[in-house]
């Protein structure tokens, strides 16, 4: 049997990276099997419904290159594969179900279920079940009434319902822990469970990927399945990514989707590839991988039963990685606007900047940080002059700095190899080590303790008039 899956989002906001992540995991059990990836848009719930998120759900999945073989833009034997667009089919399987008597038309009014659940129910507010007892001549009094109707699953009262999942294996439930969910709402429409079940039957889904919220919501599923006689698809439920150890990533609490990430200056790369890390561990120590290597290497046995912590250091040290490999011509088209906004002297060679940064960055959100001395020095502390490991102090670094001036004014030749050597010439003239000049250097230069490349390559950049400009306001700082 050819494997199927599916991501079926629906368009409610930004796609959050536990949305990713399914996505993801659903896209490589696809290909890793050889099968196909079908994308649905479940937009079944219109009150929830937000203008251009179904754009946006197409453009995060193919910038990740999550490319589908089937959905709403693409077409395929299924189709349609936007829920709303299948709305006629689902009541005619809702009846069938009533024939069958796995459901039954429930004409209670929003707070009946509450008033009559009983006091021992493991669910809060648990539907009573009153509408399934009603006789068929009292059924067909209220239908032909016009009398407003959910369609609700009827529920065994008596034993259990078995369900296999992938990675939690076994799990059996009362059927007493279970509601009698609606499956048709007063509107006609489907709610996402039953949806699902009918969408996935009708589209030869083989396997299911979603979060482990929905583990208790399989058992009813089950019933469905079987009240039709419908082969059960293979269940992964994924444990919730975290922010910490008490609260959950989500949508509600503004925590970070996958486009304002990209935004911080993630590459989208380093972000699927993180996202593919939070809940699956791969085999070895590897932990970079290509989209095509993930599908090469993903397993089911390596998803985990434990919630995965988001963790941003991580994320950034990844990202980092992901940055340090590009092309140098790459990097550059990416950093450029990010260097222009921070530096404004068409003087600096951002070509050369950017070699500098590229291996000094974790985001490309660190560029401005790094180079915004360029501009203007910042009003810096005497302190950082002194440097343990460079054995420099203030007084040191007053002397260095009055030997440097005069060899640099002395250089015609602004480029990197003339100061290399008039600095290395003058190191060597005085014996010295080379931290005892180039430490000094540098902190006039940037006014800051960390910066990308050293004194030389910051001389160059700013070139040679602001560079001696520099050195002269160090040694008045340190006279």
């Amino acid at each position: 049997m050819e494997v199927r899956t599916r991501f079926a989002p629906s368009p409610t906001g930004y796609m959050h990276v536990g949305n990713l992540r399914t996505a993801l995991y659903t896209y490589l059990i696809a290909k890793k099997n050889g099968g196909k990836f079908i994308l649905r848009i479940e937009d079944t719930d219109q009150g929830r419904y937000v203008d251009g998120a179904v754009d946006l759900i197409y453009r995060t999945m193919k910038e990740t290159g999550l490319l589908w073989d089937e959905g709403p833009d693409v077409g395929g034997d299924y189709g349609p594969y936007i829920q709303s667009e299948r709305r006629g089919l689902y009541m005619e399987y809702a009846k069938e179900l009533i024939e069958k008597g796995a459901a039954y038309y429930c004409f209670c009014q929003k707070g009946d279920a509450e008033e009559e659940a009983p006091s021992d129910s493991k669910i809060p507010n648990k539907y009573d079940g009153r509408c399934s007892r009603l006789s068929k001549e009292e059924v067909e009094a209220n239908l032909k009434a016009g009398k407003p109707f959910v369609i609700r699953q009827k529920i065994p009262a008596e034993g259990s319902t078995t369900f296999r999942d992938e990675i939690y294996g076994e799990i059996t439930v009362d059927n007493s822990e279970l509601d009698d969910q609606i499956l048709i709402k007063t509107d006609g429409l489907p709610t996402y469970n039953f949806a699902n079940v009918v969408d996935d039957h009708l589209m030869n889904i083989t396997h299911v990927v979603r979060g482990k919220e929905y583990l208790s919501s399989a058992p009813k599923y089950n019933l469905l399945y079987e009240a039709f006689g419908w082969e059960i698809p293979k269940y992964i439920h994924c444990a919730p990514v975290m922010k910490d150890a008490q609260n959950k990533l989500s949508k509600r609490n503004g925590d970070a989707s996958y486009e304002d990430l990209i935004k911080k200056g993630y590459l989208k790369d380093a972000v699927l590839n993180y996202i593919a890390l939070l809940g699956w561990a791969p085999k070895g120590e590897r932990e970079k991988f290509t989209l095509e290597e993930m599908v090469e290497a993903f397993d089911l046995a390596g998803i985990s039963k434990s919630p995965a912590i988001f963790d941003p250091e991580k994320l950034a040290w990844l990202n980092g990685e992901y940055i340090k490999a590009l092309e140098p011509d790459a990097f550059y088209e990416m950093a450029l606007s990010r260097m222009q906004e921070a530096v404004h002297s068409p003087a600096v060679d951002l070509k050369a900047l950017a070699a500098l940064l590229q291996g000094r960055c974790q985001t490309l959100d660190d560029i401005g940080g790094h180079i915004d001395f360029f501009d203007e020095l910042p009003d810096y502390d005497i302190a950082l002059y002194t440097h343990k490991k460079m054995k420099t102090n203030s007084e040191n670094s007053l002397e260095s700095l009055k030997a440097t001036l005069p060899v640099l004014e002395a250089v015609e030749d602004w480029n990197q190899e003339k100061i290399h050597e008039a600095l290395f010439d003058l190191i060597a003239k005085l014996e010295v080590k080379n931290g005892l000049i180039l430490w000094p250097l540098r902190t006039a230069l940037s006014g800051k303790a960390f910066t990308p490349g050293g004194g030389v390559e910051l001389a160059y950049l700013l070139g040679k008039e602001e560079t001696l400009r520099r050195i002269q306001k160090g040694i008045e700082k340190l006279s």
